[in-house]
């Protein structure tokens, strides 16, 4: 039996984008008698907010979506992530970083999935435990030291079909963040292992970093789910909709009395609002 989630995170209201993706999870576990979980990615602490948790539940009441059993919280899982992180350093693999944004744009002679590929300033130095302060510092993963241990890897997605998987576009990535117990790659792969998730469904923005969650689940030894990158909602400009950005938000329309179910109907017929596309990509209708 199949498990899919959504995942919002409680750092503002959700939007059309947000609701196409519970509908896809959603859909798919229905379709196949399987189960539908709600996480809360709340782990950003300066930033997430109770009534933005609240409004993301109402909304997808609103929708017609219902989820099985409690929503389930990043925030009580920190504990987790600093287990695997430990255990990536025991393995030698993790290393403190304290270089900034500007400096590695202007060291970086490549570019990956999220931009200028970090140059290894820090893996170079002389014995970097010594070298560095890890205290407050960010934890990267020695992109190559891993892909070397991890050997060849594969992953499928139920849309593109097998992948083999390339980690090492994003060079030596950041997997413990300065400000937040983790980043999304080691959270989400670690919640994904615990809550039981057999098809991960996300936005075909996310199809790279899929990559990496396949190397951290060889390494930490965690099972290995199916993935369904589907299509993304577009701004007229042909960005992806943000919350950043003032995307319409959900709440407004339901508070408006729009009909939910309606409006839920419409997306999966792909029937958008003026102005709002589909992305290319693939989705397959429950």
């Amino acid at each position: 039996m199949i498990r899919t989630r959504f995942a919002p995170s409680p750092n503002g209201p959700l939007h059309l984008g947000h609701a196409y993706a519970a509908i896809v999870a959603h859909d798919l576990a229905r379709s196949r008698g399987g189960t539908f979980e709600v996480r809360i990615e709340d782990i950003d602490g300066e930033r997430s907010r109770p009534e933005f948790i609240a409004g993301s539940l109402a909304d997808l009441a609103w929708l017609g979506l219902s989820w099985d059993g409690e929503p389930v919280f990043q925030s009580h899982r920190l504990s987790s992530y600093a287990k695997a992180a430990e255990r990536l350093k025991a393995m030698g693999l993790l290393y403190p970083c304290r270089c900034t944004r500007a400096e590695i744009a202007a060291a970086a002679t490549e570019v990956g999935p999220d931009g200028p590929l970090y140059p290894g300033t820090c893996r170079h130095l002389p014995d970097n435990k010594h070298a560095i302060d890890p205290q407050g510092a960010a934890w990267r993963i020695d992109m190559a030291a891993a892909v070397a241990l991890a050997g060849p890897l594969e992953w499928v997605d139920e849309l593109a079909g097998p992948q083999r998987a390339t980690p090492e576009i994003f060079g030596d990535v950041v997997l413990l963040r300065k400000d937040l117990p983790a980043s999304y790659h080691l959270a989400a792969t670690l919640d994904d292992a615990v809550d039981g998730i057999t098809l991960v469904t996300r936005g075909m923005d996310l199809f790279a970093a899929s990559h990496v969650h396949r190397l951290l689940q060889a390494l930490l030894g965690l099972p290995v789910p199916t993935w369904h990158h589907h299509a993304v909602l577009l701004e007229p400009d042909g960005r992806k909709l943000a919350k950043r950005r003032g995307a319409p938000s959900l709440s407004d329309r339901r508070l408006a009395g729009e009909d939910g179910p309606a409006l839920a109907a419409a997306l999966r017929d792909g029937r958008l609002p003026a102005g709002i596309s589909l992305s290319s990509g693939l989705h397959v209708k429950a």
